[in-house]
């Protein structure tokens, strides 16, 4: 199964081409895209990874990509791109959230975890969730000041790619692991699994997940 994996989420997004079945997952190309091109370069970044390996959209089985949290316009940009392109080609999505990446990352466990995003501001992004072998199961998530969060709080192991909230928490007392930043390649991987398991997601309906609001949307909103 030939998969296109993206991420717009960060400053920093990234694109890869990734094949795999149910046993393993070889990435074929990983490209990074700077932030704030994203609009301009997703598409002819995914047009010449195809046709270095000879390859045209129609060979693509499957799409997953980062539905958030994070940069707003990023992840508007490559949601609408990847919708756009299920919408004519008639291929499956799958959506990941960075959150879940992040926990995901740190390999087979069974056990509560939780990821940190820092989410600017002074606050972090927070996922809680219970990791299974394969998968992660979310419990919930929510944004929280990054002092508030450095407050004692009952959690399981906490993961962040993050090295400014790590070194903040551990500054704070708190226990925190710092892991390594996931790219377009581990989204990849994580969308095979879920493409293999019907976990696909309605391209027609499907939204980004910001976990809070946008700045538009705050000022726009009604006085009272």
């Amino acid at each position: 199964m030939l998969i296109l994996a993206i991420d717009t989420s960060g400053r920093h997004g990234s694109v890869a081409l990734c094949r795999g079945d149910a046993n393993s997952c070889e990435t074929l190309q990983l490209t990074k895209l700077e932030g704030g091109t994203y609009s301009a370069r997703l598409v002819p970044v995914i047009d010449a990874m195809l046709r270095d390996r000879d390859l045209n959209m129609t060979d693509v089985d499957g799409f997953a990509i980062v539905s958030g949290p994070g940069s707003f316009t990023g992840l508007r940009v490559g949601l609408a791109t990847v919708k756009g392109l299920c919408e004519i080609l008639r291929k499956p999505l799958v959506t990941v959230s960075m959150l879940e990446a992040v926990v995901l990352r740190r390999g087979p466990a069974e056990k509560n975890v939780t990821a940190v995003l820092d989410a600017g501001r002074g606050e972090v992004y927070v996922g809680d969730y219970e990791q299974l072998a394969q998968s992660a199961k979310l419990v919930r998530e929510y944004i929280s000041r990054l002092a508030a969060f450095a407050d004692p709080h009952e959690a399981g192991e906490l993961l962040t790619p993050d090295a400014a909230v790590a070194d903040f928490l551990k500054a704070n007392g708190v226990d925190i692991r710092l892991v390594a930043p996931v790219q377009a390649d581990e989204v990849g991987r994580i969308g095979l699994r879920k493409l293999l398991a019907g976990e696909v997601a309605d391209h027609a309906s499907v939204d980004v997940n910001y976990i809070r609001r946008s700045d538009a949307e705050i000022f726009s909103a009604p006085k009272r």
